[in-house]
């Protein structure tokens, strides 16, 4: 994998802007001895936005690009003059990337759309200025309110490729096989296990100018759930899959065994993948006759359709097509993404190399000296009896892209 250019999982380190201080300014002019208060408010940080892109396929831009910094905001200045608010970064990601904290796990949000925009970490908002707390009893206020501090946080991103059917089998079933004959794909073949070290997809063509995406990703081993072989790290690919088909070879010990196997492996992995349609397979049934063909039809589950199929002399190939089509467009296997539960990260989800991949220490956060005022002697820097507004805007962009609310 360390070849590759098909990233589906990375951790990176994001830090939003701080806000700026508002200013505690009071008007002077020549003619005008007691101007008042006259400080503007301080900008607002940089927000950390996550933009999804339909052209991108892979997480690989992230992985040399670990440190995501927005701009800071700037404080306010006289004649009610505002600060600069701080550059917003934009981080282009894949649709179908999901995001999760790096320390505990906890799913924070998920990218679906082509142009959908989360906001991942809001930028801190600007302090108020001193004018915004004059009146008739307090008519020079010498003290304004300070910027909100950056929020500085750890997360991992995760790619789930989004496709109509995932195939699903030990190694050496005859996945990527099919997958060469019923698309344009080229997968890499051959007679050991675990030739495919990455998740492939193809378009595959139907009736009537009609079409769907099949995924293939590497072969799932008992005690895959438990981190064994390459299955599990791939696993999160078929969580966005409408149907699961399942392959076992026709030369199988027992083949409703190593349905029943990968059946508990998804299980394991997430238990919502229980509710999705699945369809049978039995690869490789050229070396079968019609007698041995009603002899294993006799062993198959009672409750999945089942196909005999050979990739290699296109057999029961149309017959495929047809079971997945009608499994497709049946309004109870539509993928409804707001019902997906993305199960937390846990040691047997994580991949090792980036878990423990140690960022450097990034620069802290200290006070811009050129936007400090010193305070008064007799002023004890407190601003207990200043509120801030608690409406604000955590999730979506807004229309106008304006965010703050004073």
């Amino acid at each position: 994998m360390a070849d590759s250019n098909f990233i589906d999982y990375v951790k990176i380190h994001c830090r939003s802007g701080k806000g700026g201080a508002g200013s505690r300014h009071f008007h002077r002019a020549k003619y005008v001895p007691k101007g008042g208060p006259d400080g503007g408010d301080g900008g607002r940080g940089g927000h950390i936005i996550l933009k999804g892109n339909k052209q991108m396929w892979t997480l690989l831009p992230l992985k040399f690009n670990r440190h995501i910094f927005a701009g800071n905001g700037e404080s306010g200045s006289a004649g009610r003059s505002s600060g600069k608010d701080g550059q917003d970064v934009i981080v282009e990601v894949p649709t179908g990337t999901v995001v999760f904290d790096a320390e505990t796990g906890e799913f924070l949000c998920e990218v679906n759309e082509h142009g959908q925009e989360i906001k991942l970490l809001r930028g801190g908002r600007g302090g108020l200025g001193n004018w915004h707390f004059k009146s008739s009893t307090n008519r020079t206020p010498r003290y304004a309110q300070p910027g909100e501090p950056a929020i500085e946080r750890t997360v991992i991103l995760e790619l789930k490729l989004l496709a109509d059917v995932g195939l699903v089998g030990l190694p050496n079933a005859g996945k990527s096989t099919l997958l060469s004959a019923v698309s344009a794909a080229r997968p890499k073949i051959a007679d050991y296990p675990f030739t495919t070290m990455e998740p492939q997809l193809g378009i595959v063509s139907y009736r009537g100018n009609r079409s769907f995406v099949m995924a293939d990703i590497p072969g799932i081993i008992e005690g895959a759930s438990e981190g064994k072989g390459l299955g599990l790290r791939f696993l999160r690919h078929i969580e966005r899959n409408a149907v699961l088909l399942f392959m076992v070879p026709a030369d199988a010990d027992d083949i409703k065994a190593q349905y029943e196997t990968l059946l508990n492996e998804l299980r394991q992995f997430n238990p919502q993948l229980m509710d999705k349609e699945r369809v049978l397979a039995i690869s490789k049934s050229d070396l079968l006759d019609e007698e041995l063909r009603h002899e294993i039809e006799k062993t198959l589950p009672a409750d999945i359709p089942h196909v005999f199929i050979s990739a290699v002399t296109g057999f029961g190939l149309d017959e495929l097509k047809d079971v997945l089509w009608g499994a497709i467009t049946d309004e109870r296997n539509q993928i409804a993404t707001p019902d997906i539960t993305h199960r937390p990260l846990d040691g047997h989800h994580r991949v090792r190399e980036e878990d423990e991949f140690v960022f450097d220490t990034p620069p802290t956060i200290e006070a811009d000296e050129d936007n400090e005022e010193d305070f008064d002697d007799d002023f004890d820097n407190s601003y207990d009896d200043i509120e801030w507004d608690d409406d604000y805007n955590l999730d979506m962009i807004d229309e106008d892209g304006d965010t703050r609310k004073d």
